[in-house]
């Protein structure tokens, strides 16, 4: 049995000690009028705040696609960028931790699916990590019930005021309207919360069973649950994300979500089974699980930057305004993170985990997974950012403070659920297939 050791779970409690006080600072801090909101980005520019009102101007016009007749003014539109902006900060976090556990939850489904040999060994593991889709889920939702109750302008189709001037979002309101849009989501977190919660009993049950009933119903369970992950992550995907671009769409859209999340599932199930490993722990796990697993860090990344391409090369080619407007205001706004996270997400994979011995070597796996994680939250940084805040980002304590909290949050969570059950299965009937794996 794992035991939750006292200096990791003191850590995490202060990760999230100190990412409170960051947050809580970053929502002190914002401006409650105009007036403050122009002297804070005058002080912030050093006076240059008339070329951002000019950059204010025309990103109301991009995000809402409406003449100066439309939404509010560039006064008012500033202000609620920055208003927004510990909002956001909290929002991406949230997404990003909560992200992560789906991303291996849809993985665990994957292998219990498909019945795979190589992985039993690793199903702890995974079990233990889609422990905080829970909390997480509760808190994502939080976020968005609070939204629809507009103590933020997170989501622009939400304000009665925006959709009267806007006959395009009227139109769209039969699907964006706020009941229906927070039902969707209680559907999809139930559903998600639903399949670990009898997946995770159903392993457990099946150690202590003298047939494979459990892992059958188990396969019966995971085959149902996959289809509906399919359909309920691309939905949640326009509603979560790119509905904070109401006027902009994409079909590749909950593709390119679900490849974010998959790799960075199966980096953090890479990184927990090294560290698990170093403390002593899951003797059974040999090179060969670790280099499978960089295999499909690896290849998702590949994958990834697959439809990070197909999605800005076509949009970019065609030059449709309503479809380009999207990456002109990230090129202009954000050029370090949009094309720093392209560098992170691509080409230090390719560099680090090309080579089939390194995908061997623990260390490297872990620095190569850093730097995967990073750009993949700079990744769902860049879905929201610029609908939300425009042109008014940079990276302080809002950002740093939200990263860290949920960093303590989900170490707290998977490593409590890590510890309440044996981190090897034993009676799972693929376990000796995995014990004797070798690549």
């Amino acid at each position: 049995m794992y035991t939750f050791s006292n200096r990791l779970k003191i850590g995490s409690i202060i990760l999230m000690a100190i990412g409170l006080l960051g947050i809580g600072i970053g929502f002190v801090a914002v401006p409650s009028t105009v007036a403050e909101a122009k002297a804070m980005v005058a002080s912030h520019d050093d006076g240059h705040g008339d070329s951002h009102a000019a950059d204010a101007e025309h990103a109301v016009a991009a995000d809402h696609g409406a003449t100066e007749d439309h939404g509010a003014s560039h006064d008012e539109h500033l202000l609620h960028q920055l208003q927004n902006r510990p909002w956001a900060a909290l929002y991406v976090a949230a997404f990003f931790f909560f992200m992560i556990a789906l991303g291996v939850l849809a993985f665990y489904g994957i292998q219990r699916a498909a019945q795979a040999g190589w992985s039993p060994l690793l199903f702890r593991v995974m079990e233990g990590i889609t422990a905080y889709i829970v909390p997480g889920g509760i808190i994502v939702f939080g976020i968005l019930l609070l939204s629809t109750l507009h103590l933020n302008h997170l989501f622009t189709w939400m304000d009665a005021d925006v959709v009267a001037h806007d006959e395009l979002l009227q139109n769209k309101a039969g699907y964006l309207n706020t009941t229906f849009f927070l039902i969707r989501a209680a559907v999809f977190l139930g559903g998600w919360i639903l399949y670990r919660e009898i997946s995770r009993k159903l392993s457990i049950a099946q150690d202590e069973s003298n047939d494979d009933s459990n892992f059958k119903k188990n396969f019966r369970w995971s085959v149902g649950f996959l289809v509906f992950y399919l359909i309920s992550e691309s939905i949640m995907s326009w509603d979560w994300i790119m509905s904070v671009d109401p006027h902009w769409f994409s079909t590749l859209f909950g593709w390119y979500v679900f490849a974010s999340m998959i790799v960075s599932g199966v980096t953090v199930i890479a990184m927990v089974t090294i560290y698990l490993k170093s403390k002593g722990y899951l003797p059974d796990v040999n090179d060969s699980h670790i280099h499978d697993l960089a295999k499909f860090m690896f290849g998702f990344s590949i994958f990834w930057t697959y439809l990070w391409f197909a999605q800005f090369m076509l949009i970019w080619y065609a030059n449709i305004p309503e479809e380009v407007t999207y990456f002109v205001t990230r090129i202009e706004d954000y050029n370090l993170p949009f094309f720093g996270m392209v560098v992170m997400n691509f080409v230090f994979p390719i560099l680090l985990l090309m080579n089939s011995d390194y995908k061997r070597v623990n260390w490297f796996v872990i620095m190569a997974g850093i730097v995967i994680l990073a750009g993949h939250y700079l990744d769902v940084f860049n879905m929201i950012m610029p609908a939300t805040v425009g042109d008014q980002w940079y990276i302080g304590l809002p950002e740093i403070g939200a990263v860290l909290f949920f960093s303590g949050a989900f170490l707290f969570w998977v490593f409590r659920a890590l510890s309440n059950a044996p981190l090897q299965p034993t009676r799972n009937p693929f376990i000796e297939e995995s014990r004797h794996f070798h690549y």
